[in-house]
């Protein structure tokens, strides 16, 4: 078995299992917390789900490094790993989000993931976006991408008014006005415009074909995007910082598409950005 097969199933692994523990804890009452604001949620479930990721990790990679959300130590500290607040620019690591969509969670609404990601010298080579309260999983390794374990690929439309597309993240630095003018231009331009409240399973719906497009005005974290930009780019999709130029981990803003009309669907956001020269 080559290293990058060998972390794909992990990821897989990691991924169902921490999954398995938020959804034990979903829709049970559990209590909300906040962290940098009143709207940046988090409960004990998301700590939960992600230690259960990492022992998981651990006992296939004892040494690895960890980007994770959560500010959480687990309880087997000696046992060599170490936890890191950026991804690595050079060898391996696991970028972990154990309760993507922690709002929706914590409001009884089931479109939220756990999701992990194996990384190589800062890219993503085998992740995996479990979304246990909707019975699907999403991998991509060196060898396939599929959904529950069948083969998928973005959709096929090159009509960007037919489009249905993702807006993602927390209002935009510059003040809610910006959702607005985004919006608005959004609606003006495609089919149809939504915000589901999950980045990591916005990503996932973009690589199997159900949206079209998505995009997030500001930076997302690691953990919020690079299995789902891996997923769409494997899937055949199309994934540019918010000024056209290839997506990194430290890109201004994300827009995925399945590349149809990636020119079109970019144009819409720097118009609503004001970026446009």
């Amino acid at each position: 078995m080559s290293d990058e097969i060998h972390r794909a199933a992990i990821a897989e692994r990691a991924a169902r299992a921490g999954g398995v523990v938020a959804q034990g804890a979903f829709r049970e009452g559990i209590e909300a917390e906040t962290k940098t604001d009143k709207n940046d949620l988090v409960s004990a479930a998301d700590r939960d789900s992600q230690l259960q990721v990492i022992a998981t990790i651990q006992q296939e990679f004892p040494g690895a490094r960890l980007v994770c959300e959560e500010d959480v130590e687990p309880v087997d500290a000696g046992s060599g790993h170490e936890l890191v607040e950026t991804v690595p620019e050079t060898g391996d690591a696991w970028v972990v989000d154990p309760i993507d969509g922690t709002g929706n969670y914590l409001r009884d609404i089931r479109f939220w993931a756990t999701s992990v990601a194996a990384v190589t010298d800062g890219e993503p080579v085998a992740v995996a976006t479990y979304m246990p309260s909707m019975e699907d999983i999403y991998t991509a390794g060196p060898e396939s991408v599929t959904r529950n374990d069948t083969s998928m690929t973005v959709s096929n439309r090159t009509d960007p008014e037919t489009f249905a597309v993702g807006m993602n993240g927390l209002w935009p630095v510059n003040g809610k006005q910006e959702w607005v003018t985004l919006f608005e231009a959004g609606i003006d331009q495609f089919g149809d415009l939504r915000r589901f409240g999950a980045m990591q399973g916005v990503l996932a719906l973009v690589a199997s074909g159900s949206l079209d497009a998505a995009f997030m005005p500001t930076r997302p974290h690691p953990w919020d995007s690079l299995a789902g930009v891996h997923l769409v780019r494997r899937a055949g999709g199309v994934a540019t910082d918010i000024h056209g130029d290839r997506w990194a981990v430290d890109s201004d803003g994300l827009v995925v598409s399945n590349g149809e009309a990636h020119d079109a669907v970019l144009a819409v956001v720097q118009h609503g950005l004001d970026l446009e020269t």
